[in-house]
């Protein structure tokens, strides 16, 4: 940052009887005055006033220019007022820092790596503005640079200081976004009047308030691929490429059933071994895996799959226990769908084998669920994934592996009894 200047101390108390600071709310209307010079189209996110917002968001929506009694909602207690900005809607930087100078403003530019531009071929290490961050009294402005990504979302990356940056410039750890990068939707944006200022705020800001508490985001391990595919050549052959692609059409069919659905789902088993690995899918895996936590299932899921053009396979278990659905998709790729049942320590998923009615039981440690970018696609795998591969696949899970047994193979794979004869006929559908 370039400007040493405090900017001014503001004495003017506005609005509220009790004669609460009004700093934040000066900091706040001079920063919206900046960039409105500028035209740069910034909107709300900060958590705080989003919620408080949230809670009377009818009657803003219904009076966009009504007016304030009271500053409610900007001279509420915080550090920062939190903003974002589409990085394509606006390029020029150098002007905004001077008229933002000349403004009293203290500014700091936090720059990272562009993981846009990494891929097998290519670490480009090329560096992209991540956040910016306005001081002005005693409040802060922290502007959140968001881009759009291949699977069509908005993707923001974390905070991370350069040893040279002055870490007590603000109290970083305070700050709500950058801790890791996360991943939202494209907000549909409305344009509100609050303590008579003019701002942009999510529609739905409930709906942001609980994208944004699960929103985190992990990057493809392209380093760690490159390392894999050094040892073990990537299988180049015309069936390889053939089946890659028709996965990936599967995955991304069977994202929009279960999105449509609203079914949180993830990357599992080989899959998500793949993406974890080598950030592509396993050409002689010859299916594609998904994860769905047990709470989350709906009847609909077949009948939607069904209509979306993919037979249903087989069906074993029940929802009750050890519940799986397989579907067929193009040739003979297909999609296989493992509903996990959650314990007081631990998580599980259910394997039938249909000739002997003999049940398996895979487990796992708890884990929680990030999004990635897999195929083009936004997509869940589970954050802890190194302890929910090696869960699955052991130490050497490094090591490509060809023949693999369902029932053998795993490292968690446990014998849990036989389906009861007159079951069968219900928990033993194959197709």
């Amino acid at each position: 940052f370039l400007s040493f200047q405090n900017g001014a101390a503001f004495s003017k108390v506005r609005g509220s009887q009790s004669g609460q600071d009004s700093t934040r709310w000066h900091v706040v209307r001079k920063f919206l005055g900046l960039i409105s010079s500028h035209n740069i189209p910034v909107y709300l996110i900060d958590p705080l006033i989003l919620g408080l917002v949230d809670k009377d968001i009818e009657q803003i929506r219904s009076s966009p220019d009504g007016p304030s009694p009271q500053c409610k909602y900007f001279c509420a207690p915080r550090d920062f007022t939190t903003f974002a900005l589409l990085d394509k809607t606006w390029k020029h930087e150098v002007g905004l820092f001077r008229t933002a100078e000349k403004m009293g403003f203290q500014w700091l530019k936090i720059l990272n790596k562009d993981p846009r531009l990494d891929g097998m071929d290519d670490l480009s290490g090329m560096e992209i503005p991540l956040h910016y961050i306005f001081k002005l009294a005693s409040h802060a402005i922290h502007v959140v640079v968001f881009y759009e990504r291949n699977g069509n979302y908005l993707w923001h990356g974390p905070l991370r200081l350069k040893h040279h940056m002055d870490r007590k410039f603000v109290p970083f750890r305070k700050l709500h976004f950058g801790r890791y990068p996360g991943a939202y939707e494209k907000p549909e944006l409305l344009h509100v009047s609050i303590d008579d200022l003019k701002v942009q705020i999510p529609k739905n800001p409930s709906g942001f308030l609980e994208e944004m508490s699960h929103s985190r985001f992990l990057e493809c391990r392209y380093r760690e691929a490159r390392a894999f595919f050094q040892l073990y050549p990537d299988d180049a052959s015309l069936d390889a490429v053939e089946f890659r692609k028709k996965a990936k059409s599967l995955l991304h069919l069977a994202a929009l059933t279960l999105n449509n659905l609203g079914v949180k789902f993830w990357l599992s088993s080989g899959t998500c071994l793949g993406w974890y690995r080598q950030c592509n899918v396993i050409p002689h895996s010859k299916d594609v895996d998904l994860g769905i936590f047990i709470r989350d299932y709906k009847a609909e899921i077949i009948p939607a799959f069904q209509k979306a053009g993919l037979p249903l396979k087989h069906k074993f278990g029940k929802v009750e226990d050890s519940l799986e659905l397989s579907f067929q998709g193009e040739d003979d790729v297909k999609l296989d769908i493992f509903f996990f049942y959650e314990e007081d320590d631990h998580i599980w998923n259910g394997g039938t084998q249909a000739k002997s009615g003999k049940k398996f039981k895979y487990l796992f440690p708890k884990f929680t669920l990030c999004w990635t970018e897999f195929v083009e696609l936004k997509v869940h795998v589970p954050c802890e994934t190194l302890q929910y591969v090696e869960a699955n696949y052991g130490p050497e899970w490094k090591v490509p592996v060809k023949t693999w047994d369902w029932k053998s193979s795993p490292s968690n794979v446990q014998d849990n009894g036989v389906w009861p004869i007159d079951e069968w006929d219900n928990v033993i559908q194959i197709y």
